[in-house]
């Protein structure tokens, strides 16, 4: 078992601007420094980090500069985040030309992990033929990353047409790619982490760690998440699970946040 923590928090989550008139350039990106972002993880006691992959593509022309920022902290990459809309045919090129670069290099680096957020949600609303678009789109992009080495498993989020558990239980039949719950968009989304959990465990072979109550985000424990539960209901499992933890979107320090979750997560684990 591998326990990471998300880059994300320092700074803002966007995409990049040149997605705007390029879809092949609509990566995620962090806005924070990267370097700083990984000395706080790596002091705070994390091994291993995930990071967005507009984070990852800035290193492409200068490979080492990001293997020798890993080595300075003594930290492994463990995952990478990349997404697209999946829906809309007339794009699918460009998101699978993006998505693939994103995997090359994160195969490049070392990373075990693919995490694939998406699914757009119409100006018209959502049908039901976006459920089936969205899983084949995420079929294809999990043969991608298999032929890569890479594990594949997506991502509900806020905000796409994965976001409550009735959603997801009409996508899931759908495709054959892992589930990655991320236990605070699940919880915000209406569902309960454990549940979620439970139903799906023969499929989660990563899992993003984060606290959620009262309509916010927060470190490991100081949410109403019952961790302790979901790591035991995926410690039973044949397939050993990764974790990464995640505190984007908490209005606190997210150096303090690594600190909080990191000692959290040393007394349960």
């Amino acid at each position: 078992m591998k326990v990471g923590y998300m880059t994300n928090a320092w700074g803002s989550v966007a995409g990049h601007p040149g997605g705007v008139t390029s879809i092949k350039d609509l990566f995620y990106i962090s806005t924070g420094d990267d370097e700083q972002a990984i000395r706080e993880i790596s002091k705070a006691g994390f091994e291993f980090i995930e990071i967005f992959d507009g984070n990852l593509m800035a290193y492409a022309a200068n490979p080492s500069k990001f293997s020798d920022m890993l080595s300075k902290y003594n930290v492994k990459l463990l995952a990478v985040y990349t997404g697209a809309d999946f829906i809309y045919d007339e794009i699918r090129v460009e998101e699978f030309f993006k998505m693939k670069q994103a995997m090359q290099l994160a195969k490049q680096f070392g990373a075990k992990h693919i995490c694939i957020g998406g699914g757009a949600i119409r100006s018209t609303g959502i049908v039901d033929e976006d459920y089936i678009k969205l899983a084949k789109g995420l079929d294809d992009a999990m043969d991608m990353a298999g032929d890569m080495g890479l594990v594949a498993s997506y991502h509900p989020h806020l905000g796409t047409c994965v976001q409550s558990p009735d959603q997801l239980d009409k996508l899931m039949p759908l495709t054959k790619i892992n589930l990655c719950p991320d236990c605070g968009h699940i919880a915000a989304g209406g569902g309960d982490p454990v549940e979620v959990v439970k139903k799906y465990k023969d499929r989660i072979q990563y899992l993003h760690l984060k606290d959620y109550k009262d309509g916010g985000f927060y470190p490991l424990g100081m949410g109403n998440i019952d961790f302790k539960q979901i790591i035991s209901i995926l410690s039973n499992n044949a397939v050993k699970v990764d974790y990464t933890v995640e505190a984007d979107g908490y209005a606190g320090s997210p150096e303090e946040a690594a600190k909080v979750s990191y000692e959290y997560l040393s007394e349960i684990l």
